[in-house]
């Protein structure tokens, strides 16, 4: 009788559990691989090429559920900017999300998934006339006033009979966010409306004099990578008593407030990411402080989380085109770069980095890894923890890359924006293909 082989049971490694960088599905698989939704990474470099975007579908859908979980008073609206496929629309519409769009062509994305457009909340600081458009066209829920050039050129569009609902972007004066570009509460930037300087309150007297104009409430966003609950407690006390001092003054009790994103995720392992419970707990107990002190009825909340959704659930995937090892020091290049990741070059992003689909006992090292653009700028990640060994042909996995990256990437190089796949129950999922050099070509139509 031949005896059946053993098959090996994929285990938990240290690095790969909780608190991680990882989706919660990943285990250790044979031979150095590591799993995720039970597909080996290896096996999707293999199917897909490289580089090659990994979604892990459920990771996505149980932090969804968490945001919702953790206000379960509040609209979660998703933050579209962060990653927008098909896919991701109608994960976000069956988990009971919102969604949050920037543009008329992510706007037209979503309704063409038959998106519910009451659920669609309109941002940006210089909105195009087709935006605006867009936006009327689908009946967008809200629109976030963000300057007050907006207001008569918006009312002046409106079809009428019903009113546009709108929120005006205030700028609460508090300093948060990882990086200094990503920072958008402070004074003296592109985006919002001053309370300390009257131009927010300005905007919303304007705003309450145009009929086609419906003011729900007031709109802001701190910035992103946001480590502390304390930043939107701290916004909480200040709009609130704006909200307050708006209802003294023009009799108006405004029964919205949008609190935006910017929820931290990890991405070494030891990065401060509090659960969505721990930010929930916070803002709604100064909600309700707040609104005790000032005699005012609690506002609907609303808040729009996006990295935090997406951001831990991808994983990038690069091979390894050339080692340099000079000066005592390891140069790693890999067939990818800026141009599916743009972050550590605008803000010094921090990237924790794996071999996979191999096991190794060399040594492990502090390496570089840098991509194959034209660039000096041009590296995913500094002193990463590889083994002495890492040769051509090695694929590198790179976790916490399911946000802005492929929603920033570009075609620098004609290099080709990569495949996004994603991953669940054990089967892997082309959600957007390759872009090639014919998708370049058949855009350029000069002679």
């Amino acid at each position: 009788m031949t005896a059946v082989p053993a098959v090996p049971v994929p285990v938990s490694i240290p690095e790969l559990t909780a608190p991680s960088v990882w989706p919660a599905s990943a285990v250790l698989a044979p031979g150095g691989d590591v799993a995720v939704g039970g597909v080996p990474l290896t096996e999707i470099a293999e199917r897909y090429g490289t580089p090659v975007y990994v979604l892990d579908e459920e990771e996505v859908r149980s932090r969804a559920r968490a945001w919702r979980r953790a206000l379960p008073d509040a609209d979660i609206v998703y933050a579209a900017k962060a990653f927008l496929c098909r896919a991701v629309v109608d994960w976000m519409e069956e988990e009971g999300l919102g969604l949050d769009v920037c543009s008329a062509g992510e706007l037209e994305l979503a309704a063409c998934r038959g998106f519910p457009a009451d659920r669609i909340v309109l941002h940006g600081n210089a909105k195009s006339p087709r935006d605006l458009r867009t936006a009327l066209r689908f009946g967008v829920g809200r629109i976030v006033i963000d300057s007050d050039c907006e207001i008569a050129r918006l009312a002046a569009q409106v079809p009428g009979p019903e009113a546009q609902q709108v929120m005006v972007r205030v700028l609460p004066g508090i300093e948060a966010g990882a990086h200094e570009k990503i920072r958008t509460g402070v004074e003296g930037q592109k985006f919002g409306l001053s309370i300390a300087a009257g131009d927010a309150e300005d905007a919303v007297a304007r705003i309450l004099g145009q009929p086609r104009l419906e003011l729900t409430g007031l709109h802001c966003h701190l910035g992103s990578q946001i480590a502390s609950p304390e930043p939107y407690a701290h916004t909480v006390r200040r709009v609130i008593a704006f909200m307050a001092r708006i209802r003294d003054r023009y009799g108006i009790t405004l029964p919205e407030l949008d609190l935006g994103g910017g929820f931290a995720v990890s991405y070494l392992p030891g990065d401060p990411a509090p659960a969505p419970g721990a930010y929930g707990r916070r803002i709604h107990g100064e909600l309700v402080r707040r609104c005790a002190e000032f005699d005012f009825p609690a506002p609907r909340l609303t808040v729009e989380p996006g990295r935090s959704i997406t951001g831990p659930a991808g994983i990038a995937l690069y091979r390894v085109l050339a080692v340099k090892r000079t000066g005592g020091q390891v140069c790693v290049a890999v067939d990818g770069g800026m141009s599916d990741n743009p972050r550590p070059a605008l803000y010094g992003a921090r990237y924790t980095v794996r071999m996979v689909g191999r096991s190794s006992s060399a040594p492990m090292r502090a390496t570089t890894v840098v991509g194959r653009h034209c660039e000096a700028g041009d590296v995913l990640a500094e002193s990463a923890e590889l083994p002495e060994d890492v040769g051509p042909g090695d694929v590198l996995a790179v976790p916490a890359s399911g946000a802005y990256q492929m929603s920033m990437a570009s075609g620098y190089n004609m290099t080709g924006r990569p495949p996004v796949v994603a991953v669940a129950s054990g089967r892997p999922r082309l959600l957007m293909r390759r872009e090639t050099f014919d998708d370049h070509r058949a855009r350029d139509v000069g002679l």
